[in-house]
């Protein structure tokens, strides 16, 4: 490599390889890698308008203040919108990096600025670690050594010392300042930091990095595509009380990507550790810039190179997620509007007389006095306890919700809640040290602080106390961004850089305080201004926590806000979104995201929550909502009834099916929730997933696949009776009717989809644990679990089929640690399958067997079936090609094989 100006150290070279030209253009070779400084006469009119790096983000732009910026002003009706105006030039003033020194993690490199930026207090000197923690993750901070800087209080892992060897090569780059991360393997780029200047003041925090590729997945929570649009988007992080909306920040914050790298297949994702308010700008060089308004940077970078591998190496830093009960993956239905709990048993009984499959009844708000957490409204709601007891009684579960608004302005003595709450000094403060105080359902409130020990005894003991009440299995936790009906408080807030910020990024309501608390409010562990998008993260673990203590079985908690590492302690639900098509479709990439973000549990309102739906809307969604990893029809107060046993015998009829479907699939789908649990990966996955380097499935979003075998084509379009999906190369089985299609490449294939039915079809060389009802019209989890197993093999000619199976008894604590369950696994060929018992710990009372196995896709009839070398009867059906062995009872817990033959060809 020839020595450029400017001297670059490097622990690895970074190879001028052809994958650097595709990325920046040859002729930016030389100044974003190699450090060579354009000539002044270059700094702004040699520098594309997709490498413009926004110098005035603030709106209102102007040529003197651009100018005043020491940056470049280059305006033209002729450049695409979103293109900034003010840009920073190629000289333009940034760190100095000493030398790296090596340490025990890594290295660490000091960075110093001589000359101040345009926003006040810049930090002058600056320490970048780097700690190399396995080979798969590189950690890099960037920080202020002189002074205390809060830091995400989310436990991460810990690590003493330097791995050996990394799957990635790292270069610290003098001139232009910055940091170069590539893959060993190929050299493609993951991360350079040179393309723009670091600022890095008390407020402000600007990082700017290259992108290998513009399909990037992540930075949510927002409405939008799976796939974040690079054409001068900026997606704000701020947790807020929002309606979906494209473009706004809503209830959670993940500011974490995964980049598809292209035709390789390979991706690689990137975790900023921070909650302040931000933003993060996609601009179609391809790049993109963070701005933070406090704390640090601190990266992860995960090398992948899988994408299931990249959110696996994610969840290994933030917690991987719970594993849920069995029942939480029943389906579930609520409503606000109930009006009293004799209407909603009425509800729960007309859904069992129908024979729909639920396990859930939960109650919004209204079954409170007055909306007033850990409270019951004795009129209407006296009922409460014997609903919950009939629910009990038929296997079935109860969730109410509750909101972490505490009603401030009873009398003294006549609410626990908020009494000893002041006395044991669980609230928020204001400025004044004074519980600060706004306003939500209940009127004037106060708001417990979730990161003070005090607070989370106190929460359990007011959890504990209604549950003696209320014998609830889980809670919705609501609320919790925190939601607000006036900005900041009832008094407004002070006048200070907390709360009015030099630089607030592109949030909704424009100030930090919008229908929230104040940022200036005080916490135990520091300001709100740096803990707000942590609220929902802090309640859940409260809740989390108080639920096992009580209970001593699984939690099942449901939170609206969250942040990573959340989805260790909590599942998700979209937020209010609208009884309308588009908030339907939608609702495909928002699983899809909150399973990169690690948690997997993850559904939105079916039918919508507000407006009022159709008929065939909510049929649709329906049948959409029964393969949600989290299944819960939920809708507002005032609109129409929108439970299944509302609508005409023709949608309770598909209804029913869909939901008896997913039913059958829950041990399919209850084992990816271990491999969740115990490995990181997702539930719900997009299709490229399994099928990397194919292009056509980058952009896919209105299908997806459950674990690896099962993809759901649902119809997202009024008055529509066929779908068309992308589907790969292979087979794949219809699994309402047993037909199957096959593919030779990916493309496009049109279905059939009358209004009783979706489109859910399994892939080949996939073997499928299923529950099928052989009789009678089982509706909950409880009864399903009493079914023998039928095992679904699909036929492959290119590769051996898999399957796995994870069973335990579906609700007590640890059993995968504590070895309580049974894990197998299944493997075929062209003739066979093989089950392995790999682990043996489970000792439920209900036998594990084998009752039917169906054999998909068999080109010709077969002769022979034997199972452990004994044959036994079958039943080939040449209309679908497929081979049924029934009335079986095959032992799970013991090793077995099964083997069939053709009849021979004359």
């Amino acid at each position: 490599m020839v020595k450029q100006k400017g001297e670059n150290y490097k622990m690895q070279s970074l190879r001028a390889t052809g994958c650097h030209r595709a990325i920046f253009g040859i002729a930016f070779i030389g100044y974003m890698l190699s450090g060579v400084t354009l000539t002044s006469g270059m700094q702004c009119s040699g520098i594309y308008s997709s490498y413009r790096f926004d110098c005035h983000p603030e709106e209102g732009a102007t040529q003197q203040e651009c100018q005043r910026r020491g940056c470049c002003w280059l305006a033209s009706k002729n450049l695409d919108e979103g293109v900034p105006y003010c840009f920073y030039p190629s000289d333009f003033p940034t760190y100095q990096m000493g030398s790296p020194q090596p340490t025990a993690f890594g290295y660490t490199v000091m960075l110093k600025r001589t000359t101040k930026s345009y926003y006040p207090n810049d930090v002058m000197q600056l320490q970048m670690d780097l700690c190399f923690e396995t080979s798969y993750r590189l950690h890099f901070k960037i920080y202020d050594p002189k002074s205390k800087r809060y830091q995400v209080p989310v436990p991460t892992p810990k690590v003493s010392k330097r791995v050996p060897s990394t799957d990635y090569k790292v270069q610290f780059s003098r001139s232009p300042m910055g940091l170069i991360v590539t893959r060993r393997v190929d050299g493609t780029v993951i991360f350079n930091s040179t393309l723009s200047p670091l600022i890095f003041a008390d407020q402000f925090l600007q990082l700017s990095t290259s992108l290998v590729t513009p399909y990037i997945y992540g930075l949510g929570e927002h409405r939008g595509r799976f796939r974040v649009a690079s054409d001068w988007e900026t997606y704000p992080m701020w947790s807020r009380d929002q309606p979906p909306h494209v473009g706004d920040n809503l209830y959670g914050v993940h500011p974490f990507h995964l980049g598809l790298e292209g035709s390789s297949g390979n991706s690689h994702g990137v975790f900023l550790l921070n909650s302040n308010a931000m933003e993060v700008v996609l601009q179609p060089a391809p790049a993109l810039t963070y701005r933070t308004i406090g704390g640090i940077l601190d990266f992860y970078i995960f090398m992948g190179p899988r994408s299931d591998q990249v959110v696996q190496q994610y969840t290994e830093v933030i917690g991987r997620p719970f594993m849920p009960p069995y029942w939480g993956l029943g389906f579930h239905l609520c409503r606000w509007g109930y009006g009293s709990s004799n209407r909603t048993l009425e509800i729960v009984k007309q859904m069992r007389a129908a024979s729909i499959p639920q396990d859930t009844q939960w109650n919004d708000i209204e079954y409170a006095v007055g909306c007033k957490d850990f409270t019951v409204n004795n009129g209407p709601f006296a009922g409460l306890p014997e609903l919950i007891g009939y629910l009990h009684s038929v296997g079935m579960h109860y969730i109410p919700i509750t909101d972490p608004g505490i009603s401030s302005t009873q009398p003294a003595g006549t609410y626990p809640p908020y009494d000893t709450g002041i006395a044991q000094d669980v609230f928020i403060k204001d400025s004044n040290g004074k519980p600060i105080v706004g306003r939500v359902w209940p009127g004037s409130t106060v708001f417990p602080d979730f990161f003070n020990n005090k607070t989370k005894s106190w929460w359990l003991d007011q959890i504990r106390d209604f549950h003696g009440k209320v014998p609830f299995d889980g809670l919705w936790i609501d609320m919790n961004e925190p939601s607000n009906f006036v900005n900041g408080s009832v008094n407004g807030c002070p006048q200070n850089s907390w709360n009015n910020p030099p630089y607030t990024p592109a949030i909704v309501g424009g100030k930090l305080s919008a229908m929230t608390l104040c940022p200036s409010a005080t916490q135990a562990i520091g300001k709100h201004y740096d803990l707000h998008s942590l609220y929902g993260y802090s309640e859940a673990i409260a809740t989390h926590e108080a639920l096992v203590e009580i209970r001593h079985k699984r939690s099942f908690v449901i939170s609206r806000s969250t942040y990573p590492g959340s989805g260790k302690y909590t599942g998700h639900w979209l937020g209010d979104n609208y009884s309308l098509w588009p908030d339907m479709a939608y609702s495909i990439a928002g699983i899809l995201s909150f399973n990169l973000f690690g948690i997997p549990l993850v559904g939105a309102d079916i039918c919508g929550f507000n407006l009022n739906t159709t008929e065939e809307l909510c049929q649709r969604w329906m049948q959409l909502g029964a393969f949600y990893p989290f299944s819960r029809n939920h809708n507002t107060l005032g609109a129409m009834d929108q439970d299944p046993t509302s609508f005409s015998q023709d949608m309770q009829t598909s209804t029913r099916k869909a939901l008896q479907l997913r039913y059958s699939l829950l041990p399919y789908i209850y084992t990816l929730f271990h491999f969740a649990h115990t490995q990181g990966s997702t539930v719900a996955r997009p299709l490229f997933f399994e099928f990397p380097g194919d292009p056509q499935l980058y952009d896919v979003d209105k299908q997806f696949m459950l674990g690896s075998a099962v993809v759901v084509t649902p119809v997202l379009e009024k008055g529509a009776t066929n779908v068309t999906g992308i589907f790969p190369k292979g087979i794949w089985l219809g699994v309402y009717y047993g037909t199957h299609f096959q593919v030779d490449s990916t493309q496009p294939v049109t279905l059939p989809a009358p209004l009783n039915e979706i489109n859910v079809h399994v892939r080949e060389g996939r073997i499928v644990p299923l529950q099928l009802p052989s009789g009678g019209n089982p509706t909950t989890t409880t009864q399903y679990r009493q079914l023998a197993f039928t095992l679904l093999i699909t036929r492959s000619d290119r590769s051996p089929g898999t399957g796995q199976l994870f069973w335990d008894d579906g609700d007590s604590l640890d059993t995968y640690e504590s070895g309580n369950y049974l894990f197998v696994e299944f493997a075929s060929n062209a003739t066979t399958m093989n089950s392995t018992v790999v682990h043996d710990g489970y000792s439920g009372s209900q036998p594990v067997t084998v009752e039917t196995i169906i054999l998909s896709a068999v080109p010709r009839p077969v002769s022979q079936v034997t199972i452990n070398g004994t044959a036994v009867p079958f039943h080939y059906s040449p209309d679908v090609q497929n081979v049924y062995v029934d009335k079986l009872k095959v032992p799970m817990q013991f090793n077995f094989y099964v083997k069939w033959e053709y009849q021979t060809q004359e």
